[in-house]
């Protein structure tokens, strides 16, 4: 026969306390947030958030950076689907961004994605021409359209470096040379001086700073 064990009153009563506060803990921790971010590129951007998350507080934020490779519409269409199908459980997500150029697509392709997204209360980071003049507004305003190509000669003059895509070290490189808070308010500045009826003839411009405004927030 089985013998009953018994536990020491003091014992019984110590797990309780234990269970007790670790209840309360868990009831005080503020509510994290969770962002999705799908960009078009599958390293350039990525890169980019990911060193800016390792900047915001642990335990306020979450974010899920996903870099899937695809363009404009279908990068919108991406995130509708990984927002919706985690609606309603512990991953649903607060605030969904999409990150995409305007590069050399379709006025009507790049458009339509921005407008898609409105339509389905998705907030767009986009730029035209390129996701490089957001790291061009960190050294000089520009309000000039100008290429991809172009872009790059003056980050690698203001990097001292060749500058290429899918740099890893990029954000300790702006952090050192250049001015993020020159960038947001001169990307601010360049988005103000037309409207949005149709983005894609509007050029220079990037709504990147509208994330990065978004994201720090949490480091107040």
């Amino acid at each position: 026969m089985a013998r009953n064990i018994k536990i020491d009153n003091s014992l019984l009563k110590r797990l309780r306390l234990k269970v007790q506060n670790e209840k309360r803990k868990s009831e005080s921790k503020p509510p994290r947030e969770k962002y999705l971010i799908v960009c078009e590129g599958a390293k350039t951007e990525p890169n980019y958030f990911k060193a800016i998350e390792k900047r915001l507080p642990k335990g306020i934020i979450q974010l899920n950076i996903l870099g899937i490779g695809a363009n404009t519409v279908s990068v919108v269409k991406y995130a509708i689907k990984e927002r919706d199908k985690n609606i309603g459980t512990l991953d649903e997500y607060d605030e969904v961004w999409v990150v995409f150029d305007k590069d050399d697509f379709p006025d009507k392709n790049f458009n339509n994605a921005i407008f898609l997204a409105g339509n389905n209360n998705i907030k767009c980071a986009h730029s035209n021409e390129a996701f490089e003049l957001w790291y061009v507004l960190h050294f000089q305003y520009l309000d000039t359209a100008l290429t991809r190509e172009q872009y790059f000669e003056i980050l690698t003059k203001a990097f001292g470096f060749k500058y290429e895509k899918n740099l890893e070290t990029i954000i300790e490189v702006l952090n050192e040379k250049g001015n993020e808070a020159n960038a947001i308010n001169w990307a601010e500045k360049i988005d103000n001086l037309s409207n949005d009826i149709n983005p894609a003839i509007k050029k220079p411009h990037t709504k990147v700073y509208k994330l990065l405004s978004a994201l720090k927030k949490f480091e107040e």
